[in-house]
């Protein structure tokens, strides 16, 4: 299958590529700049998208088979700019969705994120709880959403959404930005520090899941031969909650294990800096359609990620110093 993967050159897109191609597919990575294919997935199209011409949208879509929109502002930009977040994550989103409808794309696949329901995430969490989030980052996606279940409601094409938890893992190269990505920021803080410094007490509950197992679901979504117009959102996570604290200390002994040594964990030691509370976060249908949960990776993830981590910004430190 030919796939178009917005955002191509991002942490989530750049991995999704390389895990398409190595599958049999072509891909092409979409970018807001023209750009010869990365020396990470050489054999890759690249896209220039212009997000404010539909003319350019449509040609990008030409001879697609699945869109896969990976693009996106993230939750700090959004906070600064929410006017440009409504713009690109919810009105570009649309004139995508409508872009790749007239060029004939079979599907499209929109990367949300499970924070339209609530932040921070807690209680029992299904594909039917009530978005309640009013931060920028998740009214935007939200908007973004709405454009494709109405595409897909309406027979444009079929439209899926998928509500991601808290992924993490290594990017393709340094320059990505997912450093504000905890289980990243901690794994970058063991190799720059030697310590893991929590800014909470770090009782809170998170959903964790690594970028193997979203690009494997989003693949079977992506190219399966199975109807998905009901249901359009997919609930995108391990389904197995733990703490901060305790996603910490796997990085500690993985660290210990992986590099050699086991960096200090530091947590404020007050639970009014963010009271604990339970987290239940449902794939219940992904599970309908025979897609059960399959992050067994997720040690080897963390591994591979302190090793990017070690050779790139040990390098960098030595190079400044």
């Amino acid at each position: 299958m030919r796939i178009l993967i917005t955002g191509g050159f991002g942490f989530i897109g750049g991995r999704l590529g390389q895990y398409l191609q190595q599958n049999g597919h072509q891909v092409i990575l979409g970018s807001r700049n023209a750009s010869c294919p990365p020396e990470w997935l050489p054999q890759a199209e690249v896209a220039q998208i212009d997000w404010c011409d539909n003319r350019s949208l449509v040609l990008s879509c030409n001879g697609v088979d699945v869109v896969i929109h990976a693009a996106g502002m993230n939750a700090r930009d959004c906070a600064t700019d929410p006017v440009a977040a409504l713009d690109f994550n919810g009105v570009a989103t649309a004139r995508l969705v409508t872009a790749a409808s007239r060029a004939g794309v079979q599907r499209f696949i929109y990367l949300s994120t499970a924070h339209v329901y609530a932040n921070p995430l807690v209680d029992v969490i299904t594909e039917g709880t009530c978005p309640r989030n009013l931060h920028p980052y998740a009214t935007s996606h939200l908007a973004g959403e709405h454009a494709v279940m109405s595409a897909n409601q309406r027979g444009q094409i079929e439209g899926i959404v998928l509500r991601l938890s808290n992924a993490f893992g290594a990017p393709l190269h340094k320059d990505v930005n997912c450093w504000m990505l905890l289980v990243n920021d901690l794994c970058k803080q063991a190799v720059q520090t030697r310590k893991l410094v929590l800014q909470t007490n770090g009782l809170q509950q998170r959903d964790f899941i690594s970028i193997a197992e979203v690009c494997r679901v989003t693949e079977h979504l992506a190219v399966g031969n199975g109807s998905y117009t009901q249901p359009s959102i997919f609930n995108v996570g391990s389904s197995v909650s733990q703490s901060v604290f305790a996603i910490a200390q796997s990085i500690q002994q993985r660290c210990a294990q992986v590099l050699g040594f086991e960096p200090v964990l530091q947590h404020v030691q007050d639970e009014a800096v963010e009271p604990p509370g339970m987290l239940s976060y449902r794939i219940d249908n992904l599970t309908a359609i025979g897609l059960k949960n399959d992050d067994r990776d997720s040690t080897v993830e963390i591994d591979s990620l302190l090793r990017f981590c070690h050779s790139t910004f040990t390098q960098t430190q030595n190079s400044g110093a």
